[in-house]
């Protein structure tokens, strides 16, 4: 695919990695629709190349209206990254826990709800588009290498292992319509998202444990979604960006 005049959509682009990516497909020549809740940070991210979208991903009728939204301003949507997500740790049981010590079902459904429904929601929304306009196009789920399953993260895992299985499937779906779906996995990424998950000598830890010895960038992770999003061969994977990392 050639990303030069190409339309992408981002979601969770306000901050982090989706903020890198959205930035790197501007720099590419994208015109770039930039999803996000904070309107603040989202209004600091709109230029001439991106145009800022306020929504609820999760939302059905909030993220139809915005897609909605989209077509009408640039007529076309030709590369989703479902980069929305929130980083979430707790077991399966804590033993010094009150008064109960089980993993707490709000925390389960706010971390599927904000990593894996709005992956859901966003593709379906975004694949009729491409289906109906016959776009060959390419839809990216933002990972994380904790869908190998990571102590300590149930519910993020999970989300982000559900993550892995729509690219899988939906791959599967929409390939004949040459369309592409797949995820970017990462590991353990320098962003405020990251350091407010864990202590720093928990992340020096895990650091320790990865075999370049350093954190991952958010503009390391850019630059694989735009190596995806280029390779129109590419599709039906997890690239893992983890710098070694084995959980």
């Amino acid at each position: 695919m050639k990303l030069d005049g190409a339309v992408a959509v981002v979601t969770g682009a306000a901050q982090n990695i989706g903020r890198s990516i959205a930035l790197a497909l501007a720099d590419a020549g994208c015109r770039v629709a930039a999803f996000d809740l904070n309107k603040e940070l989202l209004n600091d991210l709109g230029s001439d190349q991106i145009s800022v979208f306020q929504c609820d991903a999760a939302d059905p009728d909030q993220t139809a209206a915005a897609i909605t939204a989209v077509m009408a301003q640039f007529g076309r949507i030709d590369v989703l990254v479902n980069a929305a997500g929130w980083i979430c740790s707790a077991p399966l049981y804590n033993l010094l826990g009150r008064p109960a010590g089980r993993h707490d079902l709000v925390l389960w459904e706010k971390a599927l709800r904000l990593n894996l429904t709005t992956a859901l929601v966003m593709g379906s929304c975004v694949a009729e588009q491409m289906i109906r306009q016959r776009t060959r196009g390419v839809i990216i789920n933002i990972s994380s290498v904790a869908a190998r399953g990571n102590a300590g993260q149930s519910a993020y895992a999970a989300a982000k292992a559900g993550c892995n299985a729509l690219a899988m499937t939906w791959a599967k779906e929409l390939g004949a319509f040459g369309i592409r779906a797949l995820a970017i996995a990462p590991g353990f990424i320098d962003t405020s998202s990251t350091h407010g998950a864990m202590s720093e000598e928990r992340l020096k830890d895990w650091v320790g444990k990865t075999a370049l010895r350093r954190l991952g960038t958010p503009e390391q992770v850019a630059r694989t979604v735009l190596f995806a999003a280029e390779n129109d061969y590419l599709t039906g994977t997890v690239i893992e960006l983890d710098g070694g990392l084995k959980l």
